[in-house]
C-alpha cells in the first residue's frame, strides 16, 4: 500500500462538477493498493499519517503532527500510484489491486484516520475526479508499507 501525503493549506475533490470533499489545513492523501495488502497496511498508514511531524512549530521547524495542529485529511484513491512505466511508453497497472480489494482498504484507511480524531473527507472510489491541492511548502512524502 502506498500513500502520497501532501501538506496542504486546502484541498478539494470534485466529481461531475460537484465538490464531494473539501478540507482546510491538513493533508491530501493519494492512496494506492496492491495485491496482498490487508487492513494491517491501512492501519499502519493511518497511524503514520496522523503522527507524521510535517507541520511547523513556533520556530518554523517541521516538528508538529496532523493531530496536534487540528488538521484534516482528504483521502483519494489513486491506483496509478502502482503504475510501472519501466518499459515502453504505456504504463502497466498490473501491480494495482482490483477495485473489489482496493476500495475497502482505502475506506479502512479513512476510518482508521478518523479513529485518531482526524476529520476526513473522501473522493469517490472509481470516479473520474478533479483534485485541487494547495501543497504547502511544498511538502510531499511517499509512505509505503
Amino acid at each position: 500500500m502506498r500513500a502520497l501525503v501532501q501538506r496542504v493549506s486546502q484541498a478539494s475533490v470534485r466529481v461531475d462538477g460537484h465538490v464531494v470533499g473539501a478540507i482546510g489545513q491538513g493533508v491530501a492523501v493519494l492512496v494506492g493498493v496492491t495485491h496482498g495488502d490487508t487492513a494491517k497496511e491501512s492501519e499502519w498508514l493511518a497511524r503514520k499519517i496522523a503522527g507524521l511531524r510535517i507541520f511547523e512549530d513556533r520556530e518554523g521547524k517541521m516538528n508538529v503532527g496532523l493531530v496536534e495542529v487540528g488538521g484534516q485529511a482528504l483521502v483519494v484513491s489513486q491506483f496509478t500510484l502502482y503504475a510501472n512505466a519501466s518499459k515502453g511508453r504505456r504504463p502497466s497497472f498490473v501491480d494495482a489491486a482490483p477495485p473489489e480489494v482496493a476500495e475497502p482498504l482505502v475506506e479502512a484507511l479513512a476510518d482508521a484516520l478518523r479513529g485518531y480524531r482526524v476529520p476526513v473527507e473522501e473522493g469517490v472510489f472509481g470516479a473520474t475526479m478533479m483534485v485541487e491541492i494547495y501543497n504547502e511548502g511544498p511538502v510531499t512524502i511517499l509512505l509505503e508499507r
